[in-house]
């Protein structure tokens, strides 16, 4: 027991300089979270190589994607909140407890989401279009990723293990392999290359849940052979406790919800854009690939700060708080705002990518240059977003997130289409973000004051 509490307490989030800290955990998950935006978008690459309906079926998949995912990082965010401060204050048995329910938890998920890829994948394309092309399509393509998706849900646990644990090289390498899997697969199994049959949109769902079920086996092995800080056992997993579960989704829930109201959102906008013409929903699932790229890295710092936060809360390290948050605002904004000076500057090239046609050229690069004014804005909110959720706050960014989309961005968006001008509706994505942006000052202020400034310093 004693070398067990002096192991924890020389965890490198407690006494390494937070910027050294900071960088050395974020830049591998910003890396493999840029491979995974990557592999999403060679998806749809690959995809646009078939024909527009194809991709226009992907695109319309998106909100139950983002549902799916959503279930899988809502718990990684409490497990990976609950886990960093039990460490910091030296309870090895909450840390295994936990990281015991984390995986009860996907492999809950999974069973949720294997009965909607067999039962509610046709309806839910039906529910959007009569093209029949585009609802075959679109069927082939989420039944599978959800019917395989206990490749995501345990990539997820393992990889959040290994972040709570300052062990990001380990969950950058699992990421990696599953991602490099997927691109180099996404060919091979669409167009039917090296023997392979010709499975087309399927194919692209085959290659993704493929990559996912590799790198959960790669990050549940780098687990069992590396991450000494945390001890899971058979026994353990099935045999979950009800307060753990609670404590998790008191923390995840917020992410959770925050998620789906984007996958509900997405869902609105679609319905809204498809009735000024197909072309206009491709579009919007391209914008949203391709912001991927940008967001994904601040989600990687988001993903670094939560751990370093808890943590130190836990251990109650004030001043290693403070310069965190502080820190990853001014990444965040830095990194948005390259994603801003791009989709202003290159908007046509980001298009074609996606082969794009002269018709959805010029949605797209109006589309793409209205949207991205929010981009700064919304790195601030991400990087506070960090600071609720390993606060045991994360209830604040679902306020945030549910007047952003639900309460401004759909009503926005439906009234701007009322004009009959498509290049309106894209107005209300900036629109949107300054009334977050407002919002979330508002309550990292709160934060400060009511948590934060009265953490002790034991420096």
């Amino acid at each position: 027991m004693e070398k067990e509490q002096v192991r924890l307490s020389e965890n490198k989030m407690g006494i390494v300089p937070v910027n050294k800290l900071l960088v050395s955990m974020a830049w591998p998950m910003i890396l493999s979270m840029l491979v995974q935006a990557m592999y999403n978008v060679v998806d749809s690459i690959f995809v646009s190589r078939l024909s527009e309906n194809a991709l226009t079926a992907v695109s319309l998949a998106f909100p139950i994607q983002i549902i799916l995912i959503a279930m899988g990082t809502g718990a990684g965010v409490g497990m990976n909140a609950i886990l960093s401060r039990a460490l910091g204050e030296k309870d090895q048995k909450t840390v295994n407890r936990v990281a015991e329910t984390g995986v009860f938890l996907a492999l809950a998920s999974f069973v949720v989401f294997l009965l909607v890829g067999i039962f509610f994948s046709r309806p839910f394309f039906l529910s959007q279009t009569d093209d029949m092309e585009i609802v075959e399509y679109g069927t082939q393509y989420i039944s599978i990723c959800c019917i395989f998706s206990f490749g995501i849900y345990f990539e997820l646990v393992f990889e959040r293990m290994l972040q709570s644990t300052g062990k990001t090289i380990f969950s950058m390498f699992s990421q990696l392999i599953g991602a490099l899997t997927n691109i180099v697969l996404d060919p091979i199994l669409i167009f039917g290359l090296l023997g392979a049959p010709k499975m087309g949109v399927a194919g692209a769902a085959a290659a993704t849940v493929a990559g996912q079920i590799l790198a959960a086996i790669v990050a549940f092995v780098l687990n069992h052979k590396f991450n000494r800080d945390v001890r899971i056992s058979l026994r353990g997993i099935f045999r979950p406790k009800l307060d753990f579960i609670v404590n998790i989704y008191k923390v995840g829930l917020p992410s959770i919800v925050m998620q789906s109201i984007g996958s509900v959102t997405n869902y609105g906008m679609n319905l809204i854009l498809i009735g000024f013409t197909p072309t206009a929903t491709a579009v919007f699932g391209v914008y949203y690939k391709i912001q991927s790229i940008f967001f994904m890295p601040v989600l990687g710092l988001n993903n670094a700060m939560v751990p370093i936060i808890a943590f130190n809360y836990g251990a109650g390290k004030r001043s290693r708080i403070t310069k965190t948050i502080k820190l990853g605002i001014i990444y965040g904004i830095i990194m948005m705002f390259i994603g801003l000076a791009i989709f202003q500057t290159f908007p046509d090239a980001l298009l074609l990518m996606f082969d794009a046609s002269e018709n959805m050229l010029s949605i797209g690069r109006v589309a793409l240059r209205i949207a991205s004014l929010s981009y700064v804005f919304a790195g601030f909110c991400i990087v506070c977003g960090a600071v609720f959720q390993s606060l045991g706050n994360g209830v604040y960014s679902l306020i945030v997130s549910f007047l952003r989309q639900i309460v401004v961005l759909l009503p926005a968006a439906y009234l701007l289409s009322l004009t009959g001008e498509l290049a309106a509706v894209w107005w209300a994505i900036p629109i949107a973000e300054l009334m977050s942006v407002a919002v979330t000052t508002i309550m990292l202020i709160r934060i400060n004051r009511k948590i934060i400034s009265k953490v002790p310093d034991n420096v």
